[in-house]
């Protein structure tokens, strides 16, 4: 059972989950961000704390003994989808938002969300996700990640007007949607979003993403750091759609696609390397106009894009091949997106 402070008992109109672990340098940060939403609700702000080794813990005690909405709760797993459930579990509210660190929000972001979930028809209500550079490199992995490449097929990086997604980034539920479907699936330490995404469409509920909503986070800040979080990411979207094939993208199959073809085009007098070849030709020629798209941001920058944005698709596309050997290959997704991609020119005709 989870440890919590706080005194509040009663119901609430929200309940904010944030999972956190050794958050002691931006802690403060968050509190105040989550303390500056304007809601004519009573809020209740739980931080599960993944049993932080630094002063996390200690901060948001003292930031509980000024604000009874605070409670702090145990995660002795540590991983991101126990936070959640754990917080599901203690939670009050009729709507549930979760809202990471590291991340800073609209101050009318959980008005919004609860003002659209009230006009019905949607079951989960995000914002786009917009990077927010501080440091050398994560200043440019933001730059990247305003580009089509760095966009991929994620439409709630972008969205200018209310869209249908298949994911959102963080977001606001009513909280008897989440009991519904079992809250998080703690087999996905990655991805869990977009595994409950996945089951969430299959049951016919609807995702969307509002503009008003948009939140800034603030990207990793070294190549290496960026390649572990995309090898990670390719990792598990292998394996949420070997269990979900419908949650497959045909951008999915773009990054391994690339990984395959990288070691394949050193293969000579071989029309499967010539092939390869080629396709490595015209993504390095893809690579040099997102540099050249950014060239207002400076030369050294933009310099940077090429290999940011290789590190990003080669990380995700080896994932992905690592993740298929793993968790098995989702044959059955990439057999349905063939079909669903056979049948298109018969409704276009």
């Amino acid at each position: 059972m989870a440890n919590s402070s706080g005194n509040g008992k009663g119901p609430v109109g929200v309940s904010v989950l944030t999972p956190i672990l050794n958050e002691e340098a931006h802690i403060l940060e968050t509190v105040r961000c989550l303390q500056s939403q304007r809601i004519d609700q009573d809020v209740e702000f739980l931080f599960m704390d993944g049993r932080s080794e630094d002063a996390t813990r200690s901060v948001l005690e003292r930031q509980a003994a000024d604000d009874p909405r605070i409670r702090i709760l145990d995660n002795p797993e540590r991983g991101i989808p126990f936070a959640l459930n754990i917080g599901l579990e203690n939670t009050r509210g009729e709507f549930v938002a979760r809202m990471d660190a590291h991340t800073v929000y609209p101050p009318d972001y959980l008005a919004r969300g609860v003002e659209r979930l009230r006009r019905g028809d949607v079951e989960w209500v995000s914002g786009p996700q917009l990077p927010r550079g501080t440091g050398k490199w994560s200043r440019r992995i933001a730059l990247a990640l305003g580009t089509r490449l760095g966009i991929g097929g994620a439409a709630f990086r972008s969205a200018r007007h209310e869209l249908e997604v298949d994911a959102g980034y963080t977001g606001i539920w009513r909280r008897e949607t989440l009991l519904r479907h079992r809250g998080w699936d703690q087999g996905w330490p990655i991805n869990e979003d977009g595994e409950l995404a996945a089951r969430i469409r299959e049951a016919g509920g609807r995702i969307v993403c509002i503009p008003e909503m948009a939140a800034l986070y603030v990207p990793r800040d070294s190549l290496r750091a960026l390649a572990r979080q995309y090898w990670r990411y390719g990792n598990y979207r292998a394996k949420t759609c070997g269990a979900h094939p419908e949650s497959m993208r045909r951008s999915h199959l773009l990054p391994p696609a690339l990984a395959i073809a990288l070691p394949l085009a050193f293969v000579r007098r071989s029309r499967v390397g010539g092939l390869a070849r080629a396709g490595m030709g015209a993504y390095a020629t893809a690579l040099l106009a997102a540099a050249i798209s950014r060239l207002g941001a400076g030369i050294r920058d933009a310099c940077s894009l090429p290999a940011i944005l290789a590190t990003m698709h080669l990380s995700w596309g080896f994932g992905f091949l690592v993740g298929s050997g793993r968790f098995g290959p989702p044959l059955r997704a990439i057999l349905l997106l063939a079909r669903r991609r056979s049948r298109e020119p018969s409704r276009a005709a």
